[in-house]
């Protein structure tokens, strides 16, 4: 099997954000695999409608990189990395982000709650018909 990558590839585990260069709202969180100078592979929990430019944030490196994908399977997305790909992330700095990430993990909590009590409530009222 020939190699096809342009520079070495590094074996990683890191936690990536990406999002849609067409809409600044959107994120997705993903799993970073396979890190070279040119590009990644990005696991996600589920398939994803994912469009052609994106922008991936990795916190622990403090990176935003623009990145085009190249192929998709399933969970899984390649991106290359654009030609100085490093993205100005003057609108949004790491710890802008952060505290994004976190207000939405206990938004999602709340949520998880609120439909476990919905839920209860659901099966009390079926019981009492």
């Amino acid at each position: 099997m020939t190699e096809k990558r342009k520079s070495d590839r590094q074996k990683s585990f890191l936690r990536g954000i990406i999002s849609p260069t067409d809409c600044n709202y959107t994120t997705i969180g993903c799993l970073v695999s396979d890190f070279t100078e040119t590009g990644a592979r990005l696991y996600f929990n589920s398939p994803q409608p994912i469009t052609e430019n994106v922008d991936l944030h990795i916190p622990i490196k403090r990176k935003t990189i623009r990145g085009k994908v190249v192929w998709h399977n399933g969970n899984e997305i390649g991106v290359a990395f654009k030609m100085n790909a490093a993205v100005d992330a003057s609108h949004s700095s790491d710890g802008d982000l952060s505290t994004r990430v976190v207000q939405l993990e206990a938004e999602i909590t709340a949520l998880k709650k609120l439909i476990k009590r919905l839920q209860k409530n659901i099966e009390i009222e079926s019981e009492a018909v």
